[in-house]
């Protein structure tokens, strides 16, 4: 049988790869029935096109450079890169291509493999997101993580995860990358944030300008300037909805499918189970290191903000401060009123004694009615004691705890390094000492550390 030119194009256009030759200007003399099927585009559509267009645009480097070796000689059989089809998704392509030097022109055939390379980007993603949970140091390394990952499955320029508090009934941002709009403050579940929807309805949105589909009732504006797509899923656990993924686009070259939504809802179940572990680990290492009743740091992280303080002031040749504060007649309030009424006044103490102070200082309860305060970069002794008179004050006003009025007072232990000691456990103990020093005189005063005590302990020791 004799094949002329018209049988082999019918041939041709019976394949299912694509077929396509161009030329030395990069540009499309012939492409094959296959290529509407793949590409999206009608063969009169591409004809005279450059080719280069309709791959991605992170591609385009790479692929510019593979032409400039098939043209000189080298064949690819196996060369991968990705298109924008006609309806703006992202497919990728396996091309076996060569030169023809008679004709002048590149021929390819490309196979549609984005089917293949969705299955193994979905296991990758998934063992990747499971690896995060154990690897990232907290939170925030997590969440950038699982958007690298997430960028790896589908477009992700602009991606931001939303976590829900129940208890609080706020709706947070703690991880927000947009090109146009900055982080949302917190806000409550029902405030109308399409985010908020897909938290309380438990269920995957996808909007986008070429589908019919219009926000539930009830939803705001997406957040930012409107957006042409917008995808959102639920991360949903065994405790309910704790929060929502969601990637959006501006640009009409990325368009959100199905697809990709059915992608993100099955990632987003690993995500979930990630951010869960990450908030377990991180709610047992806050509990380990701070007290339970007043959510002040404890005595181990104390002391660790205390040794490494110390070290920098020594390296700064800096001055830092220990306050050692105890209440007076605490026990008396215990008896007559309770142990509620005391974790209360407890309570109301740490809060003042945080007013006093510095950002940048350390306000810890250590035990009781214990408290210690870290000044950190103190320009004169005379600093610490204007800061333990400022709080003596402040502890010395009444306190008014669900109806009842209290009065308390306080004798607070003044130490300064380098002054009073050059170890964080000298420096301690010289505050207690002057701490017990004032409670001798009756309490409700400051006593510095005094330099003769601390000869006097040089020549007993």
């Amino acid at each position: 049988m004799e094949f002329n030119n018209n049988t082999l194009a019918n041939v041709m256009d019976l394949l299912l790869d694509a077929i396509c030759m161009v030329d030395v200007e990069g540009r499309y003399v012939y492409v094959s029935a296959a290529f509407e099927r793949i590409f999206g585009y009608a063969p009169a559509e591409v004809i005279g096109r450059p080719m280069i267009e309709l791959v991605h645009p992170d591609d385009r480097a790479r692929t510019l450079q593979a032409a400039d070796q098939i043209m000189g000689g080298q064949p690819k059989p196996h060369f991968q890169n990705r298109y924008v089809r006609k309806d703006g998704q992202v497919i990728h392509i396996m091309w076996s291509a060569r030169w023809s030097e008679t004709d002048r022109l590149r021929v390819a055939v490309g196979r549609d493999i984005t089917e293949l390379k969705r299955a193994e980007s979905m296991r990758a993603a998934l063992h990747a997101i499971s690896e995060a949970a154990h690897l990232a140091e907290d939170l925030l390394a997590l969440f950038r993580r699982i958007h690298q990952i997430v960028g790896e499955l589908l477009p992700a320029r602009n991606f931001f995860v939303a976590l829900y508090d129940s208890k609080k009934d706020e709706l947070s941002f703690p991880y927000f990358v947009d090109e146009y709009d900055q982080t949302p403050m917190p806000q409550k579940l029902d405030s109308g944030t399409l985010s908020g929807e897909v938290i309380r309805s438990g269920e995957a949105l996808l909007l986008t300008r070429a589908s019919d589909e219009s926000p539930p009732a009830g939803a705001g504006p997406i957040i930012g300037m409107d957006s042409l797509d917008w995808l959102g899923v639920p991360l949903g656990s065994p405790r309910g909805t704790i929060g929502a993924l969601v990637v959006q686009s501006y640009s009409s070259g990325v368009r959100y499918t199905e697809k990709d939504k059915v992608l993100l809802e099955f990632v987003s179940i690993q995500v979930a189970a990630a951010i869960e572990r990450k908030q377990t680990e991180t709610w047992l290492q806050y509990v380990a290191r701070h007290d339970q009743l007043t959510d002040l740091p404890n005595r181990e992280l104390f002391h660790d903000r205390l040794r490494t303080s110390m070290a920098r002031a020594r390296r700064e040749q800096a001055r830092l401060a220990v306050l050692y504060i105890d209440l007076d007649k605490f026990k008396e309030v215990n008896d007559s009123f309770g142990h509620d009424t005391g974790d209360r006044l407890l309570c109301e103490v740490a809060r003042r004694i945080n007013e006093c102070v510095r950002e940048s200082d350390t306000v810890a309860r250590i035990g009781g009615d214990e408290f210690v305060v870290l000044l950190n970069s103190i320009d004169l002794p005379e600093h610490a004691s204007a800061v333990a008179e400022k709080i003596r004050q402040s502890l010395e006003q009444p306190f008014d705890l669900a109806g009842r009025q209290l009065n308390v007072s306080s004798s607070i232990g003044i130490a300064i390094h380098p002054e009073h000691g050059e170890e964080a456990r000298q420096l301690m103990r010289h505050a207690d000492d002057a701490m017990y020093a004032a409670k001798r005189q009756g309490g409700n005063k400051v006593m510095p550390t005094v330099l003769q005590e601390l000869h006097d302990d040089t020549l007993a020791s």
